[in-house]
């Protein structure tokens, strides 16, 4: 017998050729964007590194604020010796700090020669010197700070302080707020120690009561512009200026300077005693207060003081 035949194996069918065509372009797609992320990567990391690039834009830092410069104003101080303080200032301020100020001596002088006064002070619309209300104190300033600027920042002080005075007594001896001011000038400049000036407020209220001179000679000082230097003279105390306390009586025209707010609360709430004279001490800080002329003039010839 033959051999029996054995049927052919089938052999299995490959892809067709459409379907071979479509995954060579899918692996070619692949790779070209394989290929395209790692040469742009490639091209970032060169860039980082390349020399030839521009720069990154340098990050800027804002400078620092001027340092401000500073002037102090003493209590007691004229507006001339304010005017004169500029001047030294700013002579300071270009030696050691190279910055050359906008405050000047003669526009301060002109600025305070005539204006109108400030707060409740201005009811009457008329134009004065602004002595008394250049508040003393330090002010810091810049290089181009103006005089105007200055002058403005002292009336700013000045009202703030005077509103926190309560001039009720005051009022009640008929007295307005001019008047205070101006008492306060004289209080500032006749006393250098502070528990003294409710005394000395005290007796210029007491002496206006009785309708007798004040007899202040820091008002003829101020009048006749004599320095503090200077001893008076005769012929200064026989002057018709009206700042002549000796010779007339009342108060003089206007503040002889400007107080600060320890003076200005004494002349709004002067203590209350009967004093009538003081004279400066041997110490010539302190005085000696009494309401008997003859212990005054007794004090006086005591210590060797002239007519």
């Amino acid at each position: 017998m033959g051999e029996p035949v054995t049927p052919p194996v089938p052999r299995p069918r490959g892809p067709s050729r459409r379907k071979l065509l479509v995954r060579r372009a899918l692996a070619l797609a692949l790779l070209l964007a394989v290929v395209a992320a790692v040469g742009w990567v490639g091209a970032m990391a060169l860039g980082a590194t390349d020399e030839s690039a521009p720069p990154p834009p340098p990050t800027t830092t804002a400078p620092p604020p001027p340092k401000p410069l500073r002037i102090v104003f003493p209590e007691g101080f004229t507006r001339r010796e304010m005017a004169d303080r500029i001047t030294a200032v700013n002579r300071i301020a270009r030696k050691t700090r190279k910055i050359k100020p906008k405050l000047r001596e003669r526009e301060y002088l002109r600025l305070t020669q005539r204006s109108r006064l400030p707060g409740e002070f201005a009811g009457d619309g008329k134009r004065r010197h602004l002595e008394g209300f250049l508040f003393p104190a330090t002010y810091e300033f810049l290089g181009d700070t103006t005089t105007k600027q200055l002058v403005n920042k002292q009336l700013v002080a000045f009202n703030r302080n005077w509103a926190k005075l309560d001039l009720t007594y005051a009022r009640s001896k008929n007295l307005t707020a001019y008047d205070v001011l101006v008492i306060a000038s004289m209080v500032e400049k006749e006393t250098l120690a502070p528990e003294e000036r409710p005394l000395v407020a005290a007796v210029i209220y007491n002496r206006l009561k009785q309708r007798m001179p004040l007899g202040i000679d820091a008002t003829i000082r101020y009048g006749l512009n004599v320095p503090g230097t200077e001893s008076l003279r005769q012929s200064h105390l026989a002057s018709d200026t009206p700042y002549n306390t000796r010779k007339f009586a009342g108060l003089p025209p206007t503040p002889i300077a400007n107080p600060g707010l320890a003076s200005m609360q004494a002349a709004a709430h002067p203590a209350n005693v009967k004093y009538l004279y003081f004279a400066r001490k041997p110490d010539k800080v302190h005085h000696f207060f009494t309401a008997s002329e003859d212990a005054f003039l007794r004090y006086l010839a005591q210590h060797g003081y002239g007519p």
